[in-house]
């Protein structure tokens, strides 16, 4: 069956997702239109294809452990001069992402992994184009908003025309009444509303 390459993220719904989709294009950024908009929880990662049901699996269960959260979006930031991205920051909603994320590549799973860099939820505008359209980037989106509910995340495969295309979407709950969030989650951080 061989290898395919997954990410599993959290959408930026419409109308936000597309508006954000065409301002990464208007910067010049190539990949605009074969990445969703959307928040990371697990980047890139090579696995067997026979192994897709357990990670499906994997990720039906943490979906069931958790519940709809907060998002909003506000103001942009960079990881420049450590990676030439411009992003538009998560201020509400990091720790539900932080908690989401570290399950997602908890060591029992199947989709165990080591980060290149430290775990920062963001929206990417702008990647590896030329620092002038990464300066505008960055300053056309300084007072972006959004903001919305966020009640799952989704499985992504890369395709070999470099294009990501969902495959399952996992909503918190397993779609039925919200569980209680796990004590040591750290969702409650900044979102006092999701005590149980």
């Amino acid at each position: 069956m061989g290898t395919v390459t997954l990410g599993v993220s959290i959408a930026v719904p419409e109308p936000y997702g597309s508006l954000l989709q065409e301002r990464r294009a208007s910067f010049g950024d190539p990949a605009a239109y074969g990445i969703p908009t959307h928040v990371t929880l697990l980047p890139p990662t090579e696995a067997e294809a026979a192994d897709l049901p357990a990670i499906e699996a994997h990720l039906a269960q943490i979906a069931t452990a958790g519940r709809p959260f907060p998002m909003r979006l506000s103001g942009t930031g960079t990881f420049r001069p450590l990676s030439p991205v411009v992003f538009v920051q998560v201020v509400e909603g990091a720790s539900a992402c932080s908690w989401l994320q570290k399950r997602v590549r908890e060591s029992s799973g199947p989709l165990v992994r080591e980060l290149q860099f430290p775990y920062h939820p963001h929206v990417t505008v702008a990647h590896g184009i030329a620092e002038e359209a990464m300066d505008r980037a960055y300053e056309e989106l300084s007072s972006y908003e959004a903001a919305w509910t966020c009640g799952s995340f989704a499985l992504y495969e890369q395709g070999t025309d470099a294009v990501w295309r969902k495959i399952q979407e996992f909503p918190f709950g397993g779609g039925g009444a919200a569980p209680a969030v796990p004590a040591q989650g750290g969702w409650s951080v900044d979102q006092p509303s999701l005590r149980p």
